[in-house]
């Protein structure tokens, strides 16, 4: 298709994890660089076969509203379903996620180029042996910034896509992350969340083996500017003894963890082909707790997946009092085409509807009761914007009148706004 030239910087559109949004704004970076001109950049998420769909309901929707604009598909699924892309009327370009983040990709899209591009640039993610060296400085909001340390993954859960779409476990040196924090942190960043897609395994790749505590630990005494550090989501099994003492003894590593948990029934955690058994993850939820008492627990848990019964789902949700979990991400199986659980015996749809609906309610009391029991304290808040801001446990806090954007706040906490604190 012949389209006028333009002068209109691409539009970005993000689906999924937070590994995603970051890349978006490599990206976007990228794209600048090259001089990208009237393009729409689609990053999708392949975490479920709904999240699939909902990527082409959006490079739909996308190109009714931007009908002269190149749109190109990169992210998870455009990694692991190329071809599903590539045959949609609406798409002019699929590109996989290692090339997503390579200037030459850029490059090549620019308007003065000569010649045709390659519509479809998805290589075998498997051979990458390279976390991407372009580093992104403030992505997130103007008080909290995100660094990706780490991605893929070497394990395969039977019911995950995602490492035939990141590749295998790759990890960022500890001195370049070291050097990314120390900038952010000189440009007024007051807190710092390490990411990636299987953070725990950090290190594995690297010379001599370091482990996630270590870079943890390097990173809170060489920059000691640093107000808050921030893990996200982590494999408890994979936790090491450094990472233990951190915990333990840096007030500055927050006190909040997002666990990957998946379930809480033994037999269906060897199903999902997970390394921890229930009695791991609570045995870890104890001893984090009595090393820092304060400490809050997020997770992700499944409902629904193969072969699950009532009883096996009860553990599920006993789980949530038993590892003393505040915040929830409830995940309704649904199978994804290619991996082992999509050929094991499936659980009636309207059952794994109603068992997320008790996981989901679940997790609301716990974290009500959370929000409860802060009525009265002290808390140092991180703000957001004017008038919303977070604790170190990340509930989110509504002020009645304006504060400094980006830096931490003392507040006096005096009540409960739905899923918010009043301070």
């Amino acid at each position: 298709m012949d389209r006028p030239e333009s002068n209109k910087a691409p539009i970005f559109a993000t689906m999924g994890c937070r590994l995603n949004a970051y890349e978006t704004e490599a990206m976007k970076d990228l794209a600048a660089r090259a001089g990208v001109e009237d393009a729409v950049v689609v990053n999708t998420c392949a975490v479920t076969a709904e999240a699939v769909r909902k990527a082409g309901q959006e490079i739909r929707r996308l190109r009714r509203e931007n009908p002269t604009a190149k749109i190109i598909v990169t992210g998870c699924a455009a990694q692991t379903e190329p071809e599903r892309f590539s045959e949609m009327a609406e798409v002019d370009m699929v590109i996989g996620n290692t090339e997503k983040m390579q200037p030459e990709t850029w490059k090549g899209m620019a308007p003065d180029l000569i010649g045709a591009t390659e519509p479809v640039q998805v290589d075998d993610i498997m051979s990458v042996t390279e976390t991407a060296g372009h580093l992104i400085d403030g992505f997130g909001s103007r008080s909290r910034a995100y660094v990706q340390v780490q991605n893929g993954c070497d394990h395969r859960c039977t019911f995950c896509i995602i490492p035939y779409g990141r590749g295998n476990s790759r990890s960022v040196p500890a001195g370049v992350v070291v050097e990314q924090i120390r900038r952010l942190v000189d440009r007024g960043y007051e807190e710092v969340v390490l990411t990636g897609v299987d953070l725990t395994s950090w290190g594995a790749d690297l010379p001599a083996a370091p482990r996630l505590g270590d870079l943890v630990m390097r990173i809170l005494k060489l920059i000691p500017d640093l107000p808050r550090l921030r893990i996200s989501s982590i494999d408890s099994i994979e936790v090491d003894e450094n990472l233990m003492q951190a915990i333990a003894t840096e007030p500055r590593l927050m006190p909040h963890l997002h666990l990957s948990l998946q379930h809480g029934d033994d037999l269906i955690l060897k199903r999902m082909k997970r390394r921890h058994l229930r009695d791991d993850a609570i045995a870890f939820a104890q001893e984090a707790r009595r090393l820092r008492p304060d400490m809050t627990f997020g997770a992700d848990i499944i409902a629904g997946f193969p072969t699950e019964t009532e009883a096996m789902f009860d553990n599920s949700l006993k789980l949530v009092e038993e590892c003393g979990l505040t915040w929830l991400h409830v995940f309704p199986y649904s199978p994804r085409p290619g991996t082992p659980a999509a050929r094991m015996p499936q659980v009636n749809g309207r059952d794994i509807k109603a068992r997320a609906a008790r996981l989901r309610a679940a997790g609301e009391a716990a974290a009500q009761a959370h929000l409860a029991a802060q009525v009265g304290r002290g808390h140092r808040v991180l703000m957001e914007s004017p008038r919303m801001g977070r604790t170190e446990h990340f509930a989110e806090v509504d002020f009645a009148a304006d504060q400094p954007e980006g830096r931490i706040v003392e507040a006096m906490i005096t009540g409960v706004s739905g899923a918010r604190l009043i301070a």
